[in-house]
């Protein structure tokens, strides 16, 4: 390298320093990934579905789907009413309607559209909501399931 080339270098240094630090800084990683984390949200996807593909369970959750299948009564314990809903994005749901506490739907059928409100749990096959009625205690939010517009909690 010749002597007459080390001011030109140290110049091309300097400025490239310069311009580094005039750079706006980037976001953080983990800024970065919650605004990736808020975009399902913010494209519309479910939070029954979300918490299914999170693993969460433990949820209050309000939806709605078309009966798949009538399963018989859930009769050791409290006695439950049971059915599966499809969901409109393919997920299946299990419900378990406690009929000690809530009355059952009548005639209910594949094809059938149910909504409900109450606590979702999950599991690998879609999950299970259950609390679908009234708490006689007061110490948990009242669920209910909606059919032929009569609601039954």
């Amino acid at each position: 390298m010749k002597v007459r080339q080390l001011p030109v270098i140290a110049s091309l240094l300097i400025a490239g320093v310069v311009a580094y630090t005039q750079l706006p800084p980037e976001p953080p990683a983990a800024t970065t990934r919650a605004a990736s984390a808020e975009t399902p949200a913010a494209q519309g996807v479910p939070p029954l579905l979300k918490a299914w593909q999170e693993g969460r369970g433990d949820l209050q959750i309000e939806g709605e789907g078309e009966v798949v299948k009538v399963l018989k009564d859930d009769l050791k314990g409290s006695r439950h009413q049971r059915f599966i809903l499809g969901l409109p994005w393919g997920q299946t749901l299990l419900v378990a309607h406690n009929i000690d506490l809530a009355p059952r739907i009548p005639d209910l059928k594949a094809g059938d559209r149910v909504s409900f409100y109450g606590e979702y749990e999950w599991n690998e096959k879609g999950g299970v909501i259950h609390w679908t009625h009234h708490d006689p205690a007061n110490r948990h939010p009242h669920g209910w399931l909606r059919h032929g517009g009569k609601t039954y909690q």
